[in-house]
């Protein structure tokens, strides 16, 4: 992985902060998305101190002429992009009769729209280099749904049928696709839940533990790295056998 260049959305907490120190550690270079332009400064003098070389964007992804300058001008600068997580991410977990299309909307364009977005402009660049790898965050409730916050999981269904669908188009230009699809991951919003919250589902996981974010960021290394170069089209579960 070392030289190679990986952008990644949602940089500045949880798996996307975990996902950038574990391809500085690789000896990539980085390109970091987020809004809060303070916790993404902080963490690029952190890698920067550690030798990798990094730039920010703090854009919002949903903004598709944003993106679009954004990575016409990081082609003046780096030339290429080797590797794109999408990271970016909103869940719920309102009740489905409290939902109305707005709130619906919002998770969508976020987890979705945003992906498609930063996937077309991303994969144009991939094209004219003739490879790239494209990684996408999904979640476990991808592959059977959740009990309530229905926008959450129906975002995550539509991530894994992008992943298949692109890997079978742009195969042909040596692009792989892929996604990891996490279970519960020790984060900031998993820390905020009670304690009788945490537990049952910590005894629900054969391992007996939840996921850390450098757990969910080895599986983004591997699948971005030359070891998985005939892998593409995979929804790779991350989860403790949950």
């Amino acid at each position: 992985m070392k030289g190679k260049t990986i952008f990644i959305t949602g940089a500045t907490s949880g798996i996307g902060e975990g996902c950038a120190r574990k391809f500085a550690s690789a000896g990539c270079r980085l390109i970091l998305n987020g809004r809060n332009v303070e916790k993404l400064e902080a963490l690029k003098r952190e890698l920067v101190l550690s030798g990798c070389e990094v730039l920010t964007l703090p854009f919002d992804v949903r903004d598709r002429e944003a993106m679009k300058l954004a990575l016409d001008s990081l082609q003046e600068e780096w030339k290429n992009i080797d590797v794109l997580i999408n990271n970016a991410g909103l869940s719920d977990s309102a009740s489905f009769l409290d939902y109305d299309v707005d709130r619906f909307d919002k998770i969508m364009n976020l987890n979705l729209r945003a992906v498609y977005i930063t996937t077309h402009a991303a994969a144009t660049i991939m094209k004219e280099q003739n490879h790239g790898v494209i990684l996408n965050t999904s979640s476990m409730v991808s592959l059977y749904g959740q009990s309530a916050g229905v926008a959450y999981p129906v975002s995550k269904f539509a991530i894994n049928g992008l992943t298949k669908s692109l890997a079978r188009e742009l195969g042909k230009y040596g692009i792989r696709v892929n996604a990891v699809a996490p279970g519960i991951i020790n984060t900031d919003m998993v820390k905020q839940l009670p304690k009788e919250m945490i537990e049952p589902m910590i005894n629900a996981i054969p391992l007996k533990r939840i996921g850390e974010p450098e757990d969910i960021a080895s599986a983004f290394v591997f699948l971005a790295s030359d070891n998985a170069s005939y892998i593409t089209g995979t929804i790779l579960s991350v989860d403790g056998a949950m």
